[in-house]
């Protein structure tokens, strides 16, 4: 009985120094309390400061058991495939938050025009020199992870920047090599793909290209 007051009152001492700082250990009698260190908070939506204690990420893994040789090599392929494209993604990604931004800041039409036009031109020069060269598998992977990393998909991101007739005949384009602008990314449905980024993303070197 009495350990369980302790505890309670050891809980009731943290709680009320919550919207602190600084954790003191409850204190009875003389003396100054004991400080037991510095923390973080979180503020919650309804206002209250809780403290906040970051929990390293724990990753689960487990042995995969290929059912055949021809279904191992089809994931080191897609596996290739995936971090082939990879770098793509994040670039429209980083490309289109930055032209999203310097569209906010424009005062005219003619302004905006300038800048969708500029970043055009960034994205047939890559087109151009690398993009080209991807297969069309890889193509299909690259146009699921731009809307991956953007929340859009490449129909959305043309229609922005071009209107809904440049991107009409864009994917009509597209579809005569096999594409669909329009193609969504559903983690659940990709998990393979979804496992590829994320074990990736953990264990590369600082610094690294997001590929092999």
């Amino acid at each position: 009985m009495k350990r369980g007051i302790l505890f309670t009152l050891f809980l009731l001492g943290f709680v009320l120094i919550g919207k602190g700082q600084t954790l003191i250990m409850p204190h009875y009698g003389g003396g100054a309390p004991d400080t037991v260190g510095v923390y973080h908070t979180a503020t919650l939506d309804d206002g209250e400061v809780v403290p906040l204690f970051p929990i390293e990420e724990v990753v689960v893994r487990a042995n995969y058991v290929w059912k055949s040789e021809d279904a191992r090599q089809q994931y080191l392929r897609l596996k290739r495939n995936v971090l082939r494209v990879l770098p793509y993604a994040i670039y429209a990604q980083k490309r289109y938050q930055q032209l999203d931004h310097d569209l906010a800041l424009a005062t005219n039409k003619r302004e905006e025009k300038r800048l969708i036009k500029i970043c055009e031109d960034e994205i047939k020069y890559k087109f151009n020199t690398e993009i080209k060269n991807l297969t069309i598998s890889q193509g299909k992977i690259l146009i699921k992870l731009i809307e991956r990393q953007t929340g859009n998909t490449s129909y959305e991101l043309v229609k922005d920047m071009k209107g809904g007739m440049t991107a009409f005949l864009y994917q009509g384009i597209a579809k005569v090599f096999g594409h669909n602008l329009k193609s969504t990314y559903n983690p659940q449905e990709e998990f393979e793909i979804e496992n590829i980024i994320r074990s990736y993303e953990r264990t590369r070197p600082m610094g690294a290209p997001p590929y092999n």
